[in-house]
C-alpha cells in the first residue's frame, strides 16, 4: 500500500522518482531491523518528544517523501507539540510546493509555511537553502524526515537541535543530528506522539532525557542490532 500511495505521488508531481530510491534503501535497513521500533529508537523518539517539548520555536520540516508516507501522522505530531509545519524541497518549483502544501491542508493541516520563503539557510547553495524566517530559519528544535545530509549538516551548524528520521544509522544525516530516529516513519512519529503526552509538563523528566541522550550511543546500538538480525538469519539457515 506504502509503494503505491508513493508511485500515485510521483504521477501527481508530488514526489520525484529519486524519492521512490530513497524509499527503497529505507524499506531494506527497517527488514534489516525486523521492522519494529527497536529499543535505541525507542529512545531516540522518546528524546526527540522532550526536544520538542522543550523548544521554544519548534518545527516539522516535510518534503514529498514525508508528506506521501504519512500527512496525518505528522500533522498530528505537530498540533500535540505544537510546533509550526515547513514543506522544503530539494527539487523545488512553485507547482510542485503549491501541491504539497495543498495536500497537506486538505489533510488538516493549518498555516503550512514555505510558499513565500524570505531567508536561507546557511552554507547551501541550492534550492534547499530557501525558508521562512518565521518557521526553519528561526526554529531551535527541527524535525527532519527522509532529510540530505548536507541540510542536516547545515541546520546544525546553525545552532539548531535537530531530530532526524532515517533508517540508516550510518548516514550522514544520522551522524550529524542531534537526535537520530533510525525507525520507519509512521512508527516514530506516533512513538513520539506518545512521548509528547506521556512527557508534557513534567519538567524534571523532560530535562533529564535530554541529559541522557548520545547520538554515538545510540548508533552504535541499533547496529547491533541490524548484526545481531543478521547473525540470526545465518544462524536459521539450512545446513
Amino acid at each position: 500500500m506504502t509503494r503505491e500511495r508513493l508511485a500515485e505521488m510521483v504521477q501527481r508531481g508530488l514526489v520525484t522518482p529519486t524519492g521512490l530510491i530513497s524509499h527503497g534503501r529505507g524499506e531494506a535497513y527497517d527488514y534489516l531491523m525486523g521492522e519494529r521500533s527497536t529499543d535505541a529508537a525507542l529512545e531516540a523518539e522518546r528524546a526527540a518528544a522532550a526536544y520538542l517539548l522543550n523548544a521554544e520555536n519548534p518545527v516539522l520540516c516535510v518534503n514529498g517523501n514525508a508528506a506521501a508516507l504519512d500527512p496525518e501522522g505528522l500533522i498530528g505530531l505537530a498540533r500535540r507539540v505544537p510546533a509550526k509545519m515547513e514543506v522544503n524541497l530539494f527539487h523545488r518549483t512553485p507547482e510542485r510546493m503549491e501541491g504539497l502544501i495543498s495536500y497537506l491542508e486538505s489533510k488538516g493541516a493549518e498555516h503550512v509555511l514555505g510558499r513565500d520563503p524570505d531567508s536561507r539557510i546557511a552554507g547551501l547553495e541550492h534550492d534547499r537553502a530557501l525558508c521562512t524566517s518565521e518557521g526553519i530559519y528561526s526554529s531551535d528544535v527541527i524535525l527532519v524526515p527522509i532529510e540530505d545530509g548536507d541540510r542536516a549538516e547545515a541546520l546544525v551548524a546553525m545552532g539548531k537541535a535537530v531530530i532526524s528520521i532515517d533508517l540508516n544509522p550510518l548516514s550522514r544525516t544520522s551522524k550529524a543530528a542531534t537526535v537520530p530516529i533510525c525507525d520507519e516513519m509512521s512508527r516514530a512519529l506516533e512513538n513520539i506522539s506518545r512521548f509528547v503526552e506521556e512527557m508534557r509538563g513534567d519538567r524534571e523528566t523532560i530535562l533529564k532525557t535530554l541529559d541522557g541522550f548520545s547520538n554515538s550511543e545510540n548508533r552504535r546500538r541499533t547496529v547491533e542490532c541490524i548484526c545481531d538480525s543478521l547473525r540470526a538469519g545465518l544462524d536459521g539457515g539450512d545446513d
